[in-house]
């Protein structure tokens, strides 16, 4: 896809029709994923998207801007850290589950930053959304997010610990996540195979 293509798709997101603009940022989000380098010239408006109110392009915006952490060489991801894993402490369980699963993308192309990911999505525990139910959806993603990340993770401890207390959770699949992720650390395993 040429440059030219590109910023016709970013084009595309901004004005005309609905079924264009969500062609235009799905065709964009695969982009990012297969080749982010041609997305990243454009990082100032995946972080528009990543602002945007209408909350589909806004959660297209996170998944393009964590696979664009491969090819980050400025560091422009680690300054907007806190804001992207914001949604991590609430208040919309599905911002939550997509800032989860791009931190984990996000550490695993920097990992220095992993331990400061990993800490920002144990708030999960704690945080608020729109039922009990959501929180443990979240808290679920964000099992499968520690378990993907705690090879990355220097102390391990406290993902194993928010893992055990986990083990308790009303939510069978949360329950079972938690389960694996307690037998795997608990073995000496920091990942899931």
């Amino acid at each position: 896809m040429s440059s030219a293509e590109v910023s016709g798709l970013f084009a595309a997101i901004s004005g005309g029709r609905a079924r264009d603009r969500f062609g235009a940022v799905k065709a964009l989000c695969r982009l990012s994923e297969e080749e982010p380098a041609r997305v990243y010239p454009h990082f100032d408006e995946v972080v528009g998207l990543v602002r945007q109110r209408n909350r589909i392009l806004q959660w297209n915006g996170m998944r393009m801007l964590a696979n664009l952490a491969r090819v980050d060489r400025e560091g422009r991801i680690d300054v907007m850290l806190d804001e992207y894993l914001a949604p991590v402490r609430g208040a919309v369980m599905i911002g939550a589950a997509h800032a989860i699963a791009g931190g984990a993308v996000i550490a695993e192309a920097k990992p220095y930053l992993a331990a400061t990911i990993a800490r920002r999505i144990l708030r999960v525990e704690h945080a608020e959304y729109a039922t009990p139910e959501c929180r443990n959806v979240a808290i679920g993603h964000a099992l499968r997010a520690l378990e993907r990340m705690a090879p990355l993770v220097p102390d391990r401890a406290p993902l194993r610990a928010f893992a055990a207390r986990q083990t308790g959770n009303p939510r069978p699949a949360t329950r079972r996540k938690a389960e694996r992720m307690v037998r795997l650390m608990g073995k000496g395993r920091s990942a899931g195979a």
